[in-house]
This record gives structure tokens, C-alpha cells and sequence, in this order.
């Protein structure tokens, strides 16, 4: 199995590929933390993965918390010993205004959780990683960086600062057996994309199919990516296989990033 005898844990937890990422960790012999806010939601997908045979904890952690974060590496140490992996997937949802009416205190919001909140969950795992030896860390990027959208500036632009925190921590880190790495995302095809889609499908008038197949038709294979195979992809980053890799944007989007 990928992960056999790694501890990996997993920030921003919800229905969508913040699921898929603890489950399938589990799936490939993780131990995982599963953290997010939602406390019933987080200890649902810790009871699935304990009844199918896996090992895991329930942390509820707000990331803009720097003793949020703290606790909840403290936490996964107490459980399982070590921290081999750590996956950084919680943001904010964009502000849609445009710029010239926005408050930038929205920006600022949103660079507190998307972009710092990784940041600070790093830092508190950092030490264990360097006690042990080594780690990787997997911040969990969006396409919404590298192309722009109306609708999108404070996700986006926090987004931009993560892959350049990336980077940094990656040439810092590196002497300790650190490896910090991006996996950038674009559309993901999952409950929160369908449900969204069914919704602007609605307002709009329009066949639900007929989304999904304009999105489709942006991206290079054709569809709109599975979220449980983005997940994988990011977790391949914090597996042996990638051991060499570190301070690397992962496109893990379909190409969507190649289609004008």
C-alpha cells in the first residue's frame, strides 16, 4: 500500500475531496487525523475509516488558530506517534465582488485561512517531522492561481502565496528531510461541484448536462477530474515514490490549465 506505516494528517475536512483525501490515505494503510471545524462531519469520516478496518482520530481545528494547530499535531503525536504526512486542503470560499467595491479585509480573510492557515499547521508539525527525521507536506492548490477569474481575487491571489510559501519552506526544509510540495486543482467532480451545478443550472434555465459539458470541453481529457482520483494524486506527493520531489506544483486538474 502507498502510505503502509505513515501518519498523515489531514486539514479542511468535508464532503468534498477533504473526505477523499483521509479515506483513501486510510485506504493505503494511513493512520490519519482527520481536522476540520465541523466536529460531527470530521468524526463521521473517522468512524468510516475505523469500520473499514482502518486507524483514525477526530480533531476538531480551526486553522486560523495557531493553538488550534498546535493542539491537533499534539494530538496525532499522542495517537499515533509520529507525523509522516501532513495534506493542507482548508480555505475560504471567494469573496465574488470585483475589486474597486471590495473590502480588502476580505482578502485578508481569506489569506488567513487558505493561505496562513496552511502555514501555521506547518509550523506545528515541523518539529515532530524534524525529531523523526523527515516528512512531507501536501498543500492542496487551485488552477485559480496560474488563471484568473472575476469573482475569484482573494482565493486566488492566497492561493498564488501559498505555492510561493511552498517554495520558500521547500529550501528551508530540505536540509531536515522535509519535503513541501503543491498539488494545484481545478474543477473537481464531486458532491459540492454537482450540487453547485445543479444550482446554477436551475437559476439559469438551462440542462444540467449542458455545464458539465461546457466545463468538460476546457479540459484536455475531456472530463470533469473525479475528485477520489485528485485525492490520489495529491497523496502519491507524500508517498516514498515521490521521495526526490519537493518545491513542485503538481497540475492535478486534467490539463485544464492546457485548454485556451
Amino acid at each position: 500500500m502507498l502510505l503502509s506505516g505513515k501518519t498523515v494528517i489531514v486539514t479542511g475536512v468535508g464532503p468534498g475531496m477533504g473526505r477523499q483525501l483521509a479515506v483513501i490515505a486510510a485506504s493505503e494503510g494511513a493512520r490519519v487525523a482527520v481536522a476540520a471545524r465541523s466536529e460531527g462531519f470530521i468524526r463521521e469520516v473517522a468512524q468510516e475509516i475505523v469500520a473499514a478496518g482502518g486507524r483514525a482520530i477526530a480533531v476538531p481545528t480551526d486553522v486560523s488558530d495557531s493553538a488550534a494547530c498546535v493542539r491537533l499535531a499534539a494530538a496525532t503525536l499522542e495517537a499515533f506517534g509520529r507525523i509522516d504526512g501532513l495534506v493542507c486542503s482548508a480555505y475560504k470560499v471567494a469573496d465574488p465582488r470585483p475589486f474597486e467595491s471590495t473590502d480588502l479585509e476580505a482578502w485578508m480573510a481569506n489569506m488567513n485561512v487558505t493561505c496562513f492557515g496552511s502555514l501555521r499547521m506547518i509550523q506545528a508539525a515541523v518539529p515532530a517531522m524534524k525529531a523523526q527525521g523527515g516528512g512531507a507536506v501536501v498543500n492542496i492548490g487551485a488552477l485559480a492561481s496560474a488563471q484568473p477569474a472575476p469573482g475569484q481575487a482573494d482565493y486566488a491571489v492566497s492561493k498564488a502565496a501559498l505555492e510561493g510559501a511552498t517554495r520558500q519552506l521547500a529550501r528551508e526544509l530540505g536540509p531536515h528531510g522535509i519535503r513541501v510540495n503543491v498539488a494545484r486543482m481545478g474543477w473537481l467532480w464531486g458532491k459540492p461541484v454537482q450540487d453547485y451545478l445543479a444550482w446554477d443550472a436551475a437559476e439559469r434555465g438551462v440542462e444540467l448536462q449542458s455545464l458539465v459539458d461546457a466545463i468538460a470541453a476546457r479540459v484536455a481529457l475531456g472530463v470533469i477530474p473525479p475528485e477520489e482520483d485528485c485525492a490520489r494524486s495529491a497523496l502519491f506527493l507524500i508517498s516514498d515514490y515521490a521521495r526526490m520531489v519537493t518545491g513542485a506544483v503538481l497540475d492535478v486538474n486534467g490539463g485544464e490549465y492546457l485548454v485556451p
